[in-house]
């Protein structure tokens, strides 16, 4: 069966045109769809709050550019646009509207810096029980001192006996003598083990302070130091992206915070402000507000005069 050059021609075509649209999508997952458009012209078609526009980094940053090439990389964006134009542009829009986004980016830094919480906890505990460990292995105290501890006992439950046997029999002077052995070898039993029990706690104190002074916890990232290192390896740590990136995402969110709190406190002043203003252009007794509406960060008064 033979086909014919005109369906042929067709099937050219209809390949090509597939080629030509994996190519484009390719070009566009690597360097977004404004590739063949002039720096100056590129985001005129795009708003900030078009799809293509990375949100977080129009509040404060883009996460993903944190922690390149560290164990806490995320990977590219998927957001192909972050230009510092539409940031200013997001920046100079009413609260209410970037409410939303700022929301969305204190939930994301929130989760991430959840589980650097839970490593703190983890690093902290792993400390505590190390010091533990310290303490249990120094409180077993020298076998040697035991050993002497125990002789003594039984050295003094022997002669006991025998002066008992004694004051049976009638021999009180000897007997007395054996009691008195036995309150000398009772006062060496006491001072040894208090020397033992003094050395002991006071070898367990130092292991202990000394294993708690070699590492401690980062609060900000929870990697481990070494206490009293060597100032250029400190401050390697404190410049290198893993501190830094999350020292950014809790300061952010402390920002973020703030702000908001600011907002929620002038809201009622603007109020009480726009309330004053009307009394003071009318009559007094001759209006009464008919409702309060906000939107878009905005306090909408209606006032209706008294008839």
């Amino acid at each position: 069966m033979s086909i014919s050059p005109r369906f042929q021609q067709r099937s050219v075509v209809h390949v090509s045109k597939m080629a030509t649209q994996a190519a484009a999508a390719l070009l566009d997952e690597l360097m977004g769809r404004s590739r063949n458009v002039l720096p100056e012209e590129r985001n005129q078609n795009v708003h900030w709050d078009s799809p293509e526009v990375c949100r977080h980094y129009l509040v404060k940053f883009c996460p993903h550019d944190l922690f390149t090439n560290t164990k806490s990389d995320l990977g590219p964006c998927d957001k192909p646009v972050h230009d510092e134009e539409l940031k200013r542009e997001f920046e100079a829009a009413n609260s209410y509207r970037r409410t939303a986004f700022e929301d969305e980016f204190v939930r994301y830094a929130e989760s991430m810096l959840t589980e650097v919480d839970k490593r703190i906890r983890k690093g902290k505990q792993r400390l505590s029980l190390s010091v533990k460990d310290a303490l249990a292995s120094s409180t077993t105290g020298d076998g040697r001192v035991d050993e002497q501890l125990e002789l003594l006992s039984e050295r003094i439950t022997g002669l006991v006996s025998e002066a008992e046997r004694l004051g049976s029999e009638g021999n009180v002077e000897e007997a007395q003598g054996l009691l008195k052995l036995c309150d000398q070898l009772r006062e060496e039993r006491d001072s040894l083990r208090r020397s033992n029990e003094n050395s002991v706690w006071h070898q367990a104190a130092e292991m202990a302070a000394s294993q708690e002074k070699q590492m401690e916890v980062c609060e900000v990232c929870g990697a481990f130091l070494i206490v009293g290192d060597a100032q250029q390896r400190i401050d390697d740590h404190l410049t290198g992206k893993q501190h830094v990136g999350f020292a950014k995402l809790r300061q952010a969110i402390q920002e973020i915070r703030d702000g908001n709190i600011w907002q929620e406190e002038r809201r009622p002043l603007l109020y009480t402000s726009a309330v004053e203003s009307v009394r003071t252009s009318v009559e007094p007794q001759t209006m009464h507000v008919e409702r309060c509406r906000s939107t878009e960060g905005h306090c909408s008064l209606h006032f209706v005069l008294a008839r």
